[in-house]
């Protein structure tokens, strides 16, 4: 049971790599697929969102795949490679963009919806506090209160 459980695992750790570059888009030069499967890994589908081309069976990704290897065949650098495909489809389609002014609301928002939360936080927790040290209750709202709570009076037959 335990090889079974550690071959499951296994098989499961290896999905993603089941997905990746298909054999037809491999480059000849080892140095040159290299170079083209690092930068897959730094680019965004642009239809899964979060998976990098590299692993993505989207359409689209396979295109992007395929241009990557183009440019690098043509003689880019890596960087004349991304750079390519960033004015293609913008700094969305990568994974880490730059900290620059176009991208500060995607950088500064996760913070400011946590400043968001804490500020609303601490106003519900404001409001909480002053609710419980509220006003005491009268003589005649006590014995009011008191006449509800009481068990009911129930007569004895016998």
């Amino acid at each position: 049971m335990k090889y079974l459980t550690f071959a499951f695992w296994l098989v499961l750790a290896a999905a993603p790599a089941a997905f990746a570059v298909e054999p037809d888009e491999m480059l000849a030069a080892p140095a040159l697929e290299a170079r083209a499967r690092e930068i897959s890994r730094d680019l965004r589908c642009v239809v899964c969102q979060n998976q990098n081309i590299d692993t993505s069976n989207a359409g689209v990704a396979r295109d992007l795949r395929l241009l990557v290897r183009e440019r690098l065949t043509a003689g880019d650098s890596d960087t004349e490679v991304i750079d390519f495909v960033t004015a293609r489809y913008g700094d969305y389609v990568l994974l880490r963009p730059p900290f620059a002014p176009r991208t500060y609301a995607l950088w500064l928002a996760p913070v400011g919806l946590v400043l968001i939360a804490v500020a609303i936080g601490a106003v519900v927790l404001a409001r909480s506090r002053r609710l419980v040290g509220g006003t005491a209750l009268t003589e005649a709202e006590e014995s009011e209160v008191a006449r509800l709570l009481a068990p009911p009076h129930t007569e004895d037959p016998s």
